[in-house]
């Protein structure tokens, strides 16, 4: 760990590039004076990366804030994101997964759910081709679809804000893996009361 600096800032959140525009909106809408630092959301495809990425962010930042909000779930790291966080003392908010911060009051029904959904958000609407496609190599070799999705039986749109065009991208997406689409609209209450509990908790 690098060595301490005297803290200037009093919040930073370190936010996985799915929820960014979110989590903007709502350090917003809060009043609070946070900087935002992103770590890209494709690490979602290598959980791995995920803990790398976030250990250099926070190491980064050691020192420089008085309070530091990892903006993730577990996502895939079995425990080890935690670990790095407590050697670095900054928190997250509650929960296994993003999808599970998003869902809010659905989260009970949601575990019912894993592992045989698929889910999309806003975020993996707009970049399905950059994020899924280009990430698992499908945009090269289509015919590893199957393998990629094999299990899945059904595709669940966690919808934080209904649009016409993202609704008919994500039947489209639906069609593409064969699965039969659900749309939850969960909007951002969910994800915002597990933020708020993340900054409060932090101080």
């Amino acid at each position: 760990m690098s060595p301490k600096r005297p803290a200037t800032r009093p919040l930073a959140m370190v936010v996985c590039g799915a929820l960014a525009r979110e989590v903007h909106e709502i350090a917003e809408r809060r009043g609070w004076q946070v900087d935002i630092h992103g770590v890209p959301a494709e690490h979602h495809l290598y959980p791995d990366r995920i803990v790398q990425a976030v250990d250099e962010k926070l190491t980064d930042l050691d020192g420089a804030y008085e309070k530091v909000v990892v903006v993730y779930g577990d996502c895939g790291t079995a425990g080890a994101l935690d670990r790095i966080l407590e050697r670095h003392r900054a928190v997250r908010p509650t929960g296994p997964h993003c999808y599970a911060m998003l869902a809010g009051c659905n989260t009970d029904r949601l575990s019912e759910q894993i592992p045989e959904t698929y889910f999309l958000t806003d975020y993996l609407v707009r970049c399905w081709e950059a994020t899924v496609l280009e990430g698992l190599g499908l945009d090269k070799r289509p015919e590893l679809k199957e393998m990629c999705f094999e299990g899945f039986k059904r595709l669940i749109y966690l919808r934080q804000t209904p649009a016409a065009d993202l609704e008919e991208k994500a039947f489209e997406i639906a069609g593409f893996l064969e699965l039969p689409l659900e749309i939850w609209d969960v909007g951002l209450a969910g994800l915002e009361a597990r933020l708020a509990e993340a900054v409060e908790k932090s101080a």
